[in-house]
């Protein structure tokens, strides 16, 4: 195994900001902390940064020295002999909702996410579950940060989803510090790093004893909210609380209502198709390590969570979740709830999940190949995809000017921000998201999506 150093993977644009590092590798002058661009990325002396190290290389979850997906799953899931092509090793695949209670209005989604972790909770099986929920204002600048919960209100209040960076180290250390079982929920990078994490501490490997994952689209810089907050017109200061989705049975689920909760108590909000960069495929803020991500949905996770972005699911305003479980044990206990109208979900195949993410697979299949193709400096990452360009024309520009939209939002804001003239940004994004409209959907987009935007 090629030896490496954080520095390597940072420079090199595939540090995704997980905190593994620092949770595993790290002493008390190592931390991790937002960037000028609003992404986590570790900071620490630079003997510690540039020290190559045969162990980080295997617990980053970008480095091409870790292992994969699949060498992890079939480690992991021994009992399942075959693996899907998309969705790694299955036992059963869901569609639909936790009808238990108020888990799927209090979600984003049906609810399955919150339901599963307090029914592990309930259970006996762990003692706690480290997952996201939105800070209080008094715990600084971030949003939204990790920790344990051991109660099942405490686990709903995490509920919805979490567009912004955290990182996984506190919750490490409070894992190593803390003798109990838990339960891990995160998006598909940060799931596998946990495993490679277990594979070299025995403490981890005892302690946690379920992952429970999120399908994931990319991971978005911290500077995405303060866009909502210039796009509707309040300051980021008097910001204390984001809501990414809000929840109304009247309209369809795909209709994303974004909403600020002021100091003061009052709120503002607008849908995500009347925010310059609301378009999600389009890659705003994206970390540049989510152009090298081959997992969707979250393949080494014991269970798997997604929207069920088909139809009729995705015009039903209240959610729908679709499941992949891989855990026997979590796999009973869902089975058990469905015989006793806990929950009411439906056994599907393999593709009808793999239709639901259908856009988030051809930008790590088809997009990713062809960004493998592409000339780049410093450590080149080891995927499952083999690279290739045999794709048509259109579809390359599509890739093109998505990663460029990725790369450059992040460097225009910091400009607009520098200089206090949000109108920079907000006014390339429209411009940004007019071409690649024009590219994706046909010229006649480019016009109508600048009147809407009041740039024509």
């Amino acid at each position: 195994m090629n030896p490496l150093s954080p520095n390597d993977i940072v420079k090199s644009g595939l540090c995704i900001g997980c905190g593994s590092c620092v949770g595993q590798l790290g002493d008390n002058t190592t931390h991790m902390e937002l960037d000028h661009y609003g992404q986590m990325k570790p900071v620490a002396p630079k003997d510690w940064m540039n020290r190559k190290s045969e162990t980080f290389a295997a617990i980053c979850p970008f480095s091409p020295a870790a292992q994969n997906e699949d060498e992890l799953s079939a480690k992991l899931f021994p009992e399942h002999h075959s693996s899907d092509e998309y969705l790694g090793r299955v036992q059963t695949a869901y569609v639909g909702y936790a009808a238990e209670e108020r888990f799927r209005m209090e979600g984003s989604s049906g609810g399955m996410v919150s339901w599963v972790a307090t029914e592990l909770l309930k259970s006996g099986l762990v003692d706690g579950v480290a997952h996201v929920y939105a800070t209080a204002p008094e715990e600084g600048e971030k949003f939204f940060r990790y920790r344990i919960s051991r109660t099942e209100h405490e686990i709903r209040e995490g509920a919805k989803s979490r567009y912004y960076p955290i990182e996984l180290s506190e919750v490490l250390a409070t894992i190593k510090n803390e003798p109990g079982t838990y339960a891990v929920i995160g998006i598909p990078c940060f799931i596998k790093a946990i495993h490679l994490l277990r594979m070299q501490d025995a403490v981890l490997h005892d302690r946690i004893r379920y992952t429970l994952g999120l399908f994931c689209g990319h991971m978005k810089s911290a500077r995405f909210v303060e866009s909502f907050a210039w796009q509707m017109n309040v300051p980021i200061a008097d910001v204390r609380q984001v809501d990414f989705r809000t929840k109304n049975p009247d309209r369809p689920a795909s209709w994303y209502n974004a909403q600020l909760t002021m100091k003061d108590g009052s709120t503002v909000s607008k849908d995500w198709w009347h925010l310059a960069d609301g378009d999600w495929g389009a890659g705003y803020f994206m970390n540049e390590a989510c152009n090298f991500c081959d997992d969707v949905v979250a393949e080494t996770a014991d269970v798997s969570f997604g929207d069920a972005w088909v139809e009729p699911y995705s015009s039903d305003g209240r959610g729908t979740n679709v499941v992949v479980t891989r855990s026997p044990t979590i796999d009973q206990l869902i089975k058990s709830a469905i015989a006793d109208g806990r929950l009411d979900l439906d056994v599907v195949d393999n593709e009808f999940v793999v239709n639901t993410q259908a856009a988030g697979f051809r930008q790590r299949r088809e997009g990713l190949a062809y960004r493998l193709t592409w000339q780049r400096d410093g450590v080149m990452p080891r995927k499952r995809v083999k690279p290739g360009n045999n794709i048509p024309k259109n579809r390359k520009l599509i890739y093109r000017m998505r990663y460029y939209i990725s790369k450059w939002s992040l460097k225009v804001f910091l400009m607009a921000r520098r200089v206090q003239r949000p109108a920079i940004y907000i006014r390339w994004a429209a411009m940004a998201a007019a071409i690649y409209h024009g590219m994706a959907y046909g010229r006649g987009k480019i016009g109508s999506i600048l009147k809407r935007l009041g740039l024509s």
